[in-house]
């Protein structure tokens, strides 16, 4: 596969919490594919199949079973892996499950990445370091212009809220612990990210995935809610430059002080679209149907959510490949063709396979991380 990112990651040492989840299995994948080193921290897969376990992952890096609570553990992992880079994607991340366990959502969500920032602010050698949340941490006010990283942080749901404190943690520690020190801290906001493995419960493409397989009708919660969709690779391509950034400053268009911020990682205006467009794209790739299924005595979720990504531009150079239709498309072909093969070897392939097909096309729209 080809290099990217200026060549940051290969051989060097990454600590990847969430590693076994649908964004870290892409992540260590793409990871992988650069010559980086990987270690792994992170619970078993919390869904059967995963993404983890069909690339077979857990023997092509370091696997370490632990849980983002756990301090002590966390810590011990991290120092001895020595890190150049730090990628913490570990959270509980759904919605409907932080109204079930609002407590052990803001435990895993808050308090985890306390742990991680904890580790590293006792780490004694240069590393940079991407904290992941999520574009719902903004105070959601369903107005129709797209967030900007200034905006405030709220959340009316735990799942929001957790990842609103977790902005406001990471910023907070940035401006107690890391200044003058080896270590580069920036967070990173994406929009609802869909793709190829991820077999999770109460998202809509993985219910769409389940549904057509067993020749159903897909069940659609909320059709109206407007949404910023992406491919998987999109905000991971952000993530891996802005830690490239962060430890080459000569990457980025700005200061090293404005790269160790927040960062949004979303896609163009025309991929914000309602849950029924996107039901609609999928089944122009795999024919089926779909009924309604509205609750109007369902928990709350946010109707409409837009993401600014001039910083990303201005700063970094980035912008999204892919658009709301070669998203659609890129995700469907992923579980047609995974629903032939049953090896490891067939995944990887499949999967890195799309990812280079997304650095082809980066590479035509001359993305400055595609050098």
């Amino acid at each position: 596969m080809k290099d990217s990112f200026g060549g940051a990651f290969r051989g060097k040492k990454i600590f990847l919490t969430g590693h076994t989840g649908f964004k870290g299995a892409w992540l260590s994948e793409w990871l992988l594919s650069l010559g980086a080193r990987v270690t792994g921290y992170s619970l078993p897969p919390n869904t059967k199949p995963s993404l983890f376990e069909q690339l077979g992952l857990a023997s092509r890096l370091k696997h370490i079973e632990g849980d983002i609570r756990d301090s002590s553990k966390l810590s011990k992992a991290l120092h001895a892996a020595k890190p150049d880079f730090v990628f913490h994607l570990a959270a509980q991340a759904l919605v409907r499950e932080s109204y079930a366990k609002p407590s052990e959502t803001f435990a895993i969500n808050a308090m985890g990445t306390a742990h991680v920032l904890d580790s590293l602010s006792h780490l004694k050698k240069d590393c940079a370091a991407v904290f992941v949340t999520t574009d719902k941490c903004y105070e959601n006010r369903e107005w129709v212009h797209a967030y900007r990283e200034e905006d405030p942080l709220g959340g009316h749901d735990p799942y929001s809220a957790s990842k609103a404190a977790a902005e406001i943690i990471i910023g907070s520690y940035r401006r107690s612990f890391f200044q003058n020190h080896p270590v580069e801290i920036a967070s990173a906001r994406a929009g609802n990210v869909i793709g190829g493995g991820d077999w999770a419960a109460d998202r809509i493409v993985p219910d769409c995935i389940r549904a057509l397989q067993k020749r159903q009708a897909i069940p659609v919660r909320n059709k109206t809610a407007t949404r910023p969709w992406q491919h998987v690779l999109e905000p991971l391509s952000g993530y891996l430059w802005l830690a490239a950034s962060l430890a080459n400053p000569r990457f980025a268009k700005a200061a090293p002080h404005l790269v160790a911020s927040a960062f949004n990682f979303g896609p163009g205006h025309e991929s914000n679209r309602t849950v029924a467009e996107l039901v609609a794209e999928v089944l122009k790739h795999s024919p089926g149907k779909w009924e309604d299924k509205s609750d109007p005595k369902a928990v709350h979720e946010a109707k409409l959510l837009q993401l600014a990504t001039d910083k990303a531009h201005a700063f970094l150079g980035w912008s999204p490949a892919w658009n709301f239709s070669d998203a659609i498309r890129e995700t469907v072909l992923w579980y047609v063709d995974a629903a032939k093969i049953k090896d490891a070897d067939s995944f990887r392939k499949l999967t890195q396979n799309q990812i280079c097909d997304y650095v082809n096309r980066a590479e035509k729209l001359e993305l400055p991380w595609t050098k």
